[in-house]
């Protein structure tokens, strides 16, 4: 009996940007396009998209900026994922792991292994150590993480700012990066080291090493989207605002309002029109009422 021929024997997606695909352009030395659109939801992940960004990393779309608790980001977090990934089917979706979630090594794969079914490509523990780094590689739980000054909670601890300014520094820098490899970790990015640092560090490591306000272009370059768009009271000093966002949206919105307010919209162009003799029944219709 003849084979049939066009059968697929998956339906497993082969078009998204996996860690190997990061891999092989950190390899070819092609860079690393990574957006953040924080709190500015999937559209935005689908425009990166369509322009052929290469990683967004996202956190949950409810996450708060303070009094978070772990129910609310768990009933949130996959669901966050599958609407991400409803917009943006290719680009690479690293998300952000609340950090209770990986203080346990089986609860880090639980939590990693679901969050990947639901449409992650990798999960991001923010400074998570390297024995559960390492649980996590071991049952196959993709990460790509972070090293340099850690932003988040975290920080109430040591405060954000520059790292890496002295050679003993710099070097532990290094050996966090390196630790986070050998064990498993399938790139990161490096936030607020030295340029000479952020570069050295990405030539050294076999793994893609993406910068954000770290100078060097390394792999590549990640820039939050509140930056990118002029959102944030005063702008940081490695961002640079290619579109000013808020005025547009502003001036949209003042406009349309206007028009509602002044009557010149809807217009009759913006409607449509019943029929006339279903129009006197309907009227006749009312007036009966």
């Amino acid at each position: 009996m003849e084979e049939p021929k066009n059968i697929k024997m998956s339906t497993a997606s082969k078009t998204r940007k996996s860690l190997a695909y990061l891999q092989k352009m950190k390899d070819k030395g092609e860079k690393i396009v990574q957006m953040c659109p924080a709190e500015l939801g999937p559209v935005f992940g689908m425009a990166a998209e369509l322009v052929d960004c290469d990683i967004l990393r996202m956190p949950s779309l409810l996450s708060t900026r303070g009094f978070a608790r772990l129910d609310d980001q768990l009933s949130t977090a996959g669901l966050s994922i599958i609407k991400y990934r409803e917009y943006a089917n290719i680009i690479h979706i690293n998300f952000y792991m609340p950090t209770a979630t990986y203080v346990d090594k089986a609860e880090a794969v639980r939590w990693g292994a679901e969050w990947v079914f639901d449409g992650a490509d990798s999960m991001l523990p923010m400074g998570i150590t390297n024995d559960i780094l390492k649980f996590m590689s071991d049952n196959y739980v993709p990460t790509y993480g972070h090293i340099g000054a850690i932003s988040g909670w975290q920080t109430n601890a040591t405060g954000y700012k520059k790292v890496g300014k002295t050679a003993e520094d710099a070097f532990r820098i290094f050996k966090w990066g390196y630790e986070y490899q050998e064990n498993g970790m399938g790139g990161m990015t490096i936030e607020l080291t030295p340029m000479e640092v952020s570069q050295a560090i990405a030539e050294k490591l076999r793994v893609p090493v993406v910068s954000i306000a770290a100078g060097a272009p390394c792999d590549g370059s990640e820039m939050v989207d509140m930056d990118t768009f002029g959102m944030m009271p005063t702008p940081a000093s490695h961002a640079k605002v290619y579109a000013n966002l808020m005025p547009f949206l502003c001036q949209a919105y003042g406009a349309w309002a206007n028009d509602v307010r002044t009557g010149a919209y809807p217009e009759d162009k913006n409607g449509y029109h019943m029929n006339p003799e279903e129009l006197d029944k309907f009227n006749t219709m009312m007036t009966n009422f």
